[in-house]
């Protein structure tokens, strides 16, 4: 097994792309390591990206945040510009492991995992981020809902790794938020999840909004029809209603011993609609 730690990305997605055997990014850690240690992976080249010029950083950007990819957790909770923008989005990557875990874990990593429970892409989805990709062939920009294709399965071509995610910026009296349901009271993964974003007119009406489920599908799924159901409401109980039929009748879950299809389904309507009210009071909007 190689070691490599390149000093710009180009360098990085050239070394990955240039090895034929199997290739492994190294940024928080948190994932690659458990896999070395438990022999379910035995990599031919790890390449460090904690080193690459602002892969650690937090920038301000047309009015959002570029989370570069090797920032931590811990990082981005304690950074108050991200938590007052993106509040649930915080949240969510927080929710990832224990204490010393949230020191070494990134944002980029949870997503690259191709995990249908990671708790950060849910309400990376339902804000709209945009991944910034370089590869052998330059750089692209590719909304985070795009990224996984399915369980452990990414949309990156060989030699492409993410070196940042953007928060985008957002309109005035705009909220989201993020929940889950796990087994036990912290260190578990999502058994169903949600994550929404809300904007609201000086009315109170919603003006748009984005629901993302999480642990309920092969990928996580942004639900048109859940937005589509509480937009130009106050969230009246007929509206929240609606909200939790659209978000249970786009489950897809499998039955394993963490939960059955029936109860993820259910539980993904209940998360939604208190999600959405979180978000719709971070807005500014009162019930």
């Amino acid at each position: 097994m190689r070691y490599l730690r390149p000093n710009t990305a180009a360098e990085a997605a050239q070394s990955l792309a240039d090895e034929p055997g199997v290739t492994r990014v190294l940024a928080g850690g948190t994932d690659v390591l458990v896999q070395l240690k438990a022999g379910m992976v035995e990599p031919d080249l790890i390449v460090d990206i904690k080193h690459i010029d602002g892969i650690r950083s937090i920038t301000a950007e047309a009015g959002g945040f570029r989370i570069g990819a090797a920032v931590a957790g811990a990082e981005l909770g304690a950074h108050a510009g991200v938590k007052a923008l993106w509040p649930g989005v915080v949240e969510a990557f927080e929710l990832i492991g224990s204490t010393q875990v949230q020191g070494r874990c990134t944002m980029a990593g949870n997503l690259c995992n191709g995990s249908p429970a990671a708790d950060s892409v849910p309400a990376l989805v339902a804000a709209g981020a945009v991944a910034r990709i370089v590869g052998p062939k330059g750089t692209r920009d590719v909304p985070v809902r795009d990224i996984p294709t399915g369980p452990g399965k990414l949309s990156l071509t060989k030699g492409e790794i993410i070196t940042s995610i953007l928060l985008p910026a957002r309109p005035p009296r705009s909220g989201d938020a993020y929940l889950r349901f796990i087994p036990r009271t912290e260190m578990d993964i999502a058994v169903a999840s949600a994550g929404v974003s809300l904007t609201l007119d000086a009315a109170g009406k919603i003006t748009a909004a984005a629901v993302a489920l999480g642990a309920v599908a092969p990928t996580v799924r942004l639900v048109e029809a859940a937005s589509a159901a509480i937009i130009g409401t106050k969230l009246d109980d007929a509206a929240l209603s609606n909200l939790m039929q659209a978000a249970s009748a786009a489950c897809s879950p499998i039955d394993d011993k963490r939960g059955t299809i029936a109860f993820r389904t259910q539980v993904a309507g209940v998360l939604a609609k208190r999600a959405a009210l979180i978000a719709y009071s971070r807005a500014g909007g009162s019930k």
